[in-house]
Order: structure tokens, then C-alpha cells, then sequence
């Protein structure tokens, strides 16, 4: 009941650090607690030591029952594993969550997808799957990638789980103040981007980021958000799109540089009060700045390289200034 939603909070929270900790760990926190290496110590779920048992053996590790055919076939049969369960505890509300779990390996079967089904499973009933938020009402899953990768020297990589969630009957009615029974998930984007690169599905090369237009005082914005859009109305020529944004922090001029570099633009766009006078705009290829930066300082080299690194050109050429910079490092956008 609520009266224990707190130690029953503890408890799940404990069960979540099953593959940090181990069993030894998780034991200690569901009882009196655990002292962790520097010396913190996390108060336990004050459970009695047949208790704690009985939690390990459903949640300490997958209780998956094996199914063998007449024909001699089998394999892991959820239907099965949840039977098995229903023998561990006549607790009411335990029998409630195996009849949900029931239902959906019936569902999951029937869609080809179970583990009862005559396929290799994709979705499978796994009792040391715990989620520790607090406001889960009902079933839980993770997200795993069963296939092997290996990083760069062939050694296996192992991610985890890349996606995580449940199902909330009162997250949403905190909100709303009506109650509006819903599911959700997230998705681990860093793991399963790791993953896609060493597989080889996506290039591991970050992104490039935006053109940054910088911004002066003496100049209205009004001016500076026309060269975005010029540079962004470029995107109709197939292949040679531009992507571009106006610089809006502070408005120091070292400032927009070291943005610039954060968001790893190709060049940034310069245009003060004396180059608007002259009609002209500076392009500063920060790409081949940075390449020069460590190179040798030989006056003609040093000197044809700045040349290159930062150059001035007629306003109306801004957008063809900037495509061959773009050229020049071969810069795309997906």
C-alpha cells in the first residue's frame, strides 16, 4: 500500500543497480544499507533477510523458462517463465502485475514477436528489468541491441540498453489535473549513435556547424538577419545549401570567435561600419586557421595562408565566398 511506497522505492532503486553493484551490493541496500567506496553511506530498505531472498530470486536474475517440444524443439517460453512465477507469491498485487505480463506475451506471440512465437524473439519477458522513477505504474522495458559489435581492434562492445520506459497512470493527471493513463520511452541518443558508427551505418565525422555571421554595434541587426537569409535562401541549389545563423550572445568581438569555434563553423562572416562603408564583407576560414595556426611561420607561406585563411569580398558576392570555403574543406550538410 502507499504506507510502503517509500521502502517499495528503495527497493526498486536497489534492484536498478543489479549490473553496477552485483548481488552483493544490491543485498546490502535492500538491508541496512551500503557504504560505497569513498566512504558515502546509502541508507538500505530495512528488509528481513527472507525478504531480501525472495526479491533476489525473481529480480536477481532473468527467470526464463525452457520450453521443450514433443518434436524435440524449444526454447525459452514466456508463458511458461510467468506460470513458473505465479507459484513464487500468492501476493495479490504480484499476481495482478503476471496477469499484465501474461497479456502482453500473448500479444507479443501473436504478433510474431514473443518469445511463444515461431520466430527468434524480439521482445521477451525478463524479470530483472527494473526501472527506478518513481512514477512507473505498470509494466517496464528496455531496449537492447542483440547484434555483435566490435570496436576497431575486434574486441566485443557491449552499450546496454539504447532505449528505456513504461507505463505512468499519474505523471500526466500532475499537469493536467485529470488523469490521462499513458506510455513513453526514451532513447539513449549518444549509445545508440556509438553503436551506429562502429557498424558503419553513419559517418563517425561530427556534423559541421552553421556559418556564423558576427554582429557589430554600429550596425542595425535588421542588416545582419538580410545576410542569414541570404546565405540560407542559397539552400534551393541542389548540393550546395548553406547553413547559417546570426551570432547572439555578447556582442565582444573575441566572444562571437570562440563561439564560432564551439560550434564547429567552417568561417565565420565579418562586416563592421568600415567594411559596410566600403561595400565589402571579410570571410574568415576558420578551418585553415586553425591548420595554419601550428605550422611554420616562413614569411611568404605564412603570408599566402592568411591571405587564404581571411579574405574580403564585395557584398554581393557573399554567398559565392562562402560556397568555396564550403568547397575548399568539403563541407555538407545531411
Amino acid at each position: 500500500g502507499e504506507a510502503n511506497a517509500g521502502k517499495r522505492l528503495t527497493v526498486l532503486r536497489a534492484i536498478d543497480k543489479l549490473d553496477r553493484l552485483g548481488q552483493s551490493g544490491v543485498r546490502a541496500l535492500l538491508a541496512e544499507g551500503r557504504k560505497d567506496e569513498s566512504g558515502d553511506f546509502t541508507r538500505g530498505a530495512e528488509l528481513r533477510k527472507d525478504q531480501i531472498e525472495s526479491v533476489l530470486n525473481i529480480f536477481g536474475m532473468p527467470v526464463q523458462v525452457v520450453r521443450q517440444n514433443p518434436d524435440g524443439s524449444g526454447g525459452v517460453s514466456d508463458l511458461d517463465t510467468i506460470e513458473y512465477l505465479r507459484t513464487l507469491f500468492d501476493n495479490p498485487t504480484y499476481q495482478a502485475g503476471l496477469n499484465e505480463l501474461a497479456d502482453i506475451a500473448a500479444l507479443t506471440s501473436s504478433a510474431a514477436y514473443g518469445a511463444d512465437s515461431k520466430r527468434p524473439p524480439r521482445i521477451i519477458i525478463d524479470t530483472a528489468v527494473v526501472r527506478g522513477l518513481e512514477y512507473y505504474t505498470g509494466p517496464v522495458y528496455e531496449v537492447d541491441l542483440t547484434f555483435d559489435i566490435k570496436d576497431e581492434a575486434g574486441r566485443p562492445v557491449r552499450f546496454g540498453s539504447v532505449a528505456a520506459g513504461g507505463r505512468y497512470d499519474g505523471l500526466i493527471a500532475r499537469f493536467r489535473g485529470e488523469p490521462v493513463p499513458a506510455t513513453g520511452f526514451s532513447i539513449g541518443v549518444s549509445r545508440l549513435t556509438a553503436a551506429l558508427q562502429h557498424l558503419g551505418k553513419i559517418e563517425s565525422r561530427p556534423e559541421p556547424g552553421p556559418v556564423v555571421v558576427t554582429v557589430f554595434p554600429d550596425i542595425p541587426i535588421a542588416h545582419y538577419q538580410r545576410l542569414v537569409a541570404r546565405l540560407r535562401d542559397a539552400e534551393y541549389a541542389p548540393g550546395k545549401k548553406v547553413r547559417a545563423e546570426l551570432y547572439l550572445g555578447d556582442g565582444k568581438f573575441a566572444a562571437q570567435m570562440k563561439y564560432a569555434d564551439k560550434r564547429g563553423s567552417p568561417c565565420v562572416v565579418i562586416q563592421g561600419g568600415n567594411e559596410k562603408a566600403t561595400g565589402e564583407i571579410q570571410i574568415k576560414d576558420l578551418i585553415l586557421g586553425a591548420e595554419i595556426a601550428g605550422v611554420s611561420k616562413e614569411r611568404d607561406d605564412y603570408l599566402k595562408n592568411q591571405a587564404q585563411a581571411q579574405f574580403a569580398v564585395a557584398e554581393d558576392k557573399l554567398v559565392d565566398a562562402v560556397r568555396e570555403v564550403l568547397a575548399r574543406h568539403d563541407v555538407k550538410w545531411s
